[in-house]
């Protein structure tokens, strides 16, 4: 879909609904595909949202730059949970995922490139954590198959980090660099798991997304995307064989954009051999 947005970005599917949560950052707004019906609903905001989940309860979750917020999709309304950077006005939220909890955790990109980002973690009782702090730009984040790992990406630091992860009380520690991804290859940004365990990385700056083993810390593919500027990925469809990536025309030259016209589009492959995961829902 040449959608043209400016930071397009946070995929999430909707396995119940069939749907695909998306967001175009600096253009205020939140997208809800339909695939069977070609439909993308445009839900215009006040604030910038770095990305949304579905809640169990109806509805979704979102993390703006003003903090997390409830937001009603029938009203449009949204209700503020907790803003935890409140305090830092050059900070905003960019990517988030929920665990298998359903807890919802988010980290905030520092604008002025200092290290004074954050991930946080929305739990299930609405209370906010600090889980990793002196970050510059939190990114790509998932969790492994068998709940053991937290995978994680701070996108200057051109790595992902493996934590090991307690499940029941959402606690991480012992942090451990994994894969490391060649300056030539871009940017590691968002970040998915399928079902085979292996992580799917987007590439800013880096017109691709790649396929790697975390065990390993080899690549094993790579697919290429139509757009510079390629800002994360994830699993949806009836068989969860669909890949759905979103792209940025932010930042991009008419040099470059001549040569990405479809920049800022999302884009689906559908692939054979790989499926995917149903993501997670907030549970608060």
């Amino acid at each position: 879909m040449d959608a043209k947005a400016t930071l397009g970005e946070g995929p999430s599917w909707d396995h119940e609904k069939q749907v695909l949560y998306w967001v175009d950052i600096l253009e205020k707004q939140i997208f809800i595909y339909n695939p069977e019906s070609n439909y993308n609903r445009t839900i215009q905001l006040d604030h910038m949202p770095g990305t949304v989940v579905h809640r169990e309860e109806g509805g979704i979750v979102a993390a703006l730059d003003n903090g997390f917020h409830f937001i009603d999709l029938d009203t449009e309304i949204t209700r503020l949970i907790h803003d935890p950077e409140e305090h830092i006005p050059t900070n905003r939220f960019n990517d988030g995922k929920c665990d298998p909890a359903g807890r919802f955790w988010a980290g905030t990109i520092d604008e002025s490139r200092d290290k004074n980002a954050a991930l946080y973690c929305l739990d299930t009782d609405r209370k906010v954590t600090k889980k990793i702090d002196n970050v510059t730009n939190s990114n790509g984040l998932i969790w492994s198959i068998d709940n053991n790992y937290f995978y994680y990406i701070d996108t200057p630091t051109q790595k992902v980090v493996r934590y090991d992860f307690e499940l029941k009380t959402g606690d991480i520690k012992n942090p451990m660099d994994i894969i490391m991804v060649p300056d030539e290859q871009g940017k590691p940004d968002g970040m998915t798991i399928d079902a085979a365990g292996m992580l799917w990385i987007a590439h800013w700056g880096g017109s691709k997304v790649s396929r790697w083993n975390p065990m390993t810390g080899e690549q094993i593919l790579e697919i290429a995307v139509p757009a510079l500027n390629v800002t994360s990925c994830a699993f949806g469809g009836k068989d969860l064989n669909d890949l759905y990536i979103t792209t940025a025309r932010k930042g991009m030259d008419e040099e470059q954009l001549a040569a990405f016209p479809i920049a800022g589009g999302l884009f689906k492959v559908t692939l054979e051999d790989v499926k995917g995961i149903p993501s997670s829902s907030y549970r608060g």
